[in-house]
């Protein structure tokens, strides 16, 4: 079955059967790699992309289900150049780095959402992305950096930019 959406930008078609999960279309049929597989059923957060702009386990969403959809993978906010990108490293937040391409989705998701999160809504909304490195503060610390830089005008995933006043 053919199936059509955007991702990172550019059209695709896919000819997969429906229930294929969107992770595997991903890697293997579109060539995106950094999109990890984590546990395969939703809860580590390792597969997570942007659908439409939210956060989205891709490893358990069906091809079929992004018909017509935009998708956005860790790739892609790097051809945008999210200042998530420069604060995960300058925080020298990655361990061994598996994890990383999904915690940055997740968060790059959040702050489009709590533009000026606290660390309780850091906390409660990356609660579901595992890191078995445990580098949850350098995380959080990456996290607040990125929002001070989007506050000031740096450019998001989608070429947007907030003023301080709009928080």
């Amino acid at each position: 079955m053919a199936t059509k959406f955007k991702i990172n930008s550019r059209p695709v078609t896919v000819d997969v059967p429906g229930d294929t999960p969107l992770l595997w279309v991903i890697r293997d049929d579109i060539g995106f790699t950094g999109t990890k597989f984590g546990c395969g059923i939703g809860l580590c957060g390792a597969c997570t992309v942007h659908v439409n702009g939210r956060a989205t386990r891709s490893c358990i969403t069906p091809v079929s289900s992004v018909a017509n959809t935009v998708v956005t993978t860790i790739e892609g906010l790097a051809e945008n150049g999210h200042p998530l990108l420069d604060t995960w490293v300058e925080a020298q937040t990655p361990q061994c780095g598996y994890c990383q391409p999904g915690q940055i989705m997740q968060a790059a998701a959040m702050l489009r959402d709590f533009p000026d999160p606290t660390d309780e809504q850091i906390d409660q909304v990356m609660s579901g992305n595992l890191c078995r490195c445990m580098a949850y503060v350098r995380i959080r610390e990456a996290i607040r950096m990125a929002a001070r830089r989007m506050q000031a005008g740096v450019p998001d995933d989608e070429g947007n930019t907030r003023e301080a006043s709009h928080a």
